[in-house]
């Protein structure tokens, strides 16, 4: 007589989405959204653009969310910045400014000032002292970085002009790989959000490779923010940094499309509008402390 088996009870599978978005996305929007960022208007003679700095880990996609920027309004795939998938090192070696063109060739009134990454499998990367400079507005295009010999600039006490500064820190960290994040870099980037502070210069994150980080997200990108592992690992980004959740943006770069993608475009676009908006705060407090010296 055969014995019948009990079923064992099925282990509940822990709920990985909330039941709706804890931040609402304007995923029908990206018309209204690209066209105010078009007529952005920095509303200073002595300020041409907006300068925002972009750091981060090698790998974590800091070339590859500046041109992803670039694609949504060029409305095609670009290779301004250029990227090494392969190397696993810092692909971007000197200081540069990338520029957004309108469709009549002139640019829009912020720029990305791209540098070498913070650290590789090596163990070299940009110095933070290089990086302070940057951000203070002391580094020339086109300087080259020497992750052993940091810049050492002749006239370290003057000002430079209100364009050649930076107005926002824009730190790059990559979803997948935050919980494993080499210390020294979280070191370097808790320096520099140190030294930023002291300017009084707003810090945001922009957290990439999303779909890599979450099925649910690799599956469909508007679950980004029903996502509890979103929101967990945005918190670790948080707490590695101490920069508030609503200054951290999960994005998704360009990778493998060949096309533009409207649901890439819309969480790249709303980030860009939050970070212009917070560094052109950051400029006119900036105008405010010139002029009551």
């Amino acid at each position: 007589m055969s014995i019948k088996q009990e079923s064992q009870p099925s282990t509940p599978q822990p709920n990985k989405e909330f039941g709706k978005e804890w931040r609402k996305t304007p995923w029908q929007d990206k018309g209204s959204l690209e066209k105010n960022l078009r007529k952005f208007n920095v509303s200073h003679s002595d300020v041409k653009y907006i300068r925002l700095l972009v750091v981060g880990e090698v790998g974590a996609g800091k070339s590859s969310f500046i041109n992803s920027v670039n694609n949504v309004f060029q409305g095609r795939i670009t290779s301004g910045a250029l990227v090494d998938a392969t190397s696993g090192k810092s692909f971007t070696k000197a200081y540069k400014t990338h520029y957004i063109y309108r469709e009549d060739g002139s640019c829009l009134p912020f720029v990305f000032n791209d540098i070498m990454g913070l650290e590789g499998p090596d163990g070299c990367g940009a110095p933070v002292e290089d990086i302070i400079s940057a951000l203070a507005g002391l580094v020339e295009e086109g300087y080259k970085f020497n992750p052993v010999s940091a810049k050492t600039t002749s006239t370290p006490n003057c000002t430079p002009s209100l364009g050649a500064q930076t107005y926002c820190l824009v730190n790059i960290i990559a979803a997948d790989k935050v919980s494993r994040m080499d210390d020294k870099v979280i070191k370097k980037m808790k320096n520099i959000r140190e030294k930023a502070s002291e300017m009084d210069m707003p810090q945001v994150i922009i957290m990439t490779r999303v779909d890599e980080a979450c099925p649910l997200v690799k599956d469909d990108i508007r679950k980004i923010y029903n996502s509890k592992k979103i929101k967990e690992k945005m918190q670790e980004c948080s707490n590695h940094l101490g920069v508030p959740m609503n200054h951290i943006f999960p994005v998704k770069n360009y990778h493998e499309e060949i096309d533009p993608d409207n649901d890439i475009d819309v969480l790249i676009l709303k980030a860009l509008d939050q970070i212009v908006n917070i560094a052109k705060d950051a400029l006119m407090i900036r105008i405010a402390n010139t002029k009551s010296e």
